[in-house]
């Protein structure tokens, strides 16, 4: 009876598992590659604007130089007078001059005329600059010569070292001085109705000066000042 009742009763053999289902993964596309893909179109995108402008403008530059064709801006210190260059004391280094010159410039284009927007004359000795004006503001013409006159009248503390100042002696002995003029530039050109940018170009003026006398017609230096180049610089 025992036998049969365990038969008849519920059997509970061991637990088997279901079989388990395989997790679906659902990969979601990262941001990180997304974001980079769209930085990197819109910086190429940048970086192909940028290069056709660039190669616009300088098409653009090319043809306007093939029709106007310019030709560079010449300086020259066609007359230099100096009637006072000496130091009043030999310990202050105090230098009294007396400096005017005539400077031309000439403009040998046929369709480029130039805006001088600012001209600003400065005179150095050995190296240190003595003496500084401001010249007044003009528009050159097309095939056309203008003239500075630019003069440097006052007293002026310089430094000078022993060197120097046995250079400044020998020159005194000569009556003949060394002494640079730069004019500081801010210049526009004309093309036509078109306007450039403002540029910033440096003339200096490497002159051989001799010493005249208070009339300024007889010289006390060595012959008569000669005609001197400027030189450019941008």
């Amino acid at each position: 009876m025992a036998d049969k009742a365990h038969l008849n009763g519920a059997y509970y053999g061991p637990s088997i598992p279901p079989p388990s289902r395989p997790k679906r993964s659902f990969n979601r596309p990262g941001r990180g590659v997304s974001d980079f893909c769209c930085c990197g179109c819109i910086f190429s995108l940048i970086f192909k604007l940028i290069f056709s402008i660039i190669i616009t403008v300088g098409i653009a530059a090319l043809i306007i130089w093939l029709i106007f064709r310019p030709n560079q801006i010449k300086f020259h210190v066609t007359d230099a007078k100096l009637t006072q260059f000496n130091l009043t004391d030999s310990t202050t280094n105090n230098l009294r001059y007396n400096l005017a010159l005539n400077i031309t410039i000439r403009n040998p284009n046929k369709r480029i005329g130039v805006y001088y927007d600012r001209i600003e004359a400065r005179a150095f000795y050995e190296g240190q600059r003595f003496s500084s004006i401001q010249l007044e503001k003009f528009y050159q013409g097309h095939k056309n010569t203008s003239v500075l006159s630019p003069v440097f009248n006052s007293q002026n503390l310089i430094v000078l070292n022993a060197e120097e100042l046995a250079e400044f002696n020998q020159e005194k002995s000569s009556g003949t001085y060394s002494i640079d003029v730069k004019l500081y530039l801010r210049v526009r050109f004309k093309f036509g109705v078109i306007k450039t940018w403002r540029f910033k170009p440096r003339i200096e003026c490497d002159l051989k000066v001799p010493l005249s006398a208070a009339d300024g017609k007889s010289t006390v230096g060595l012959g008569a000042f000669q005609r001197t180049k400027c030189d450019l610089d941008l």
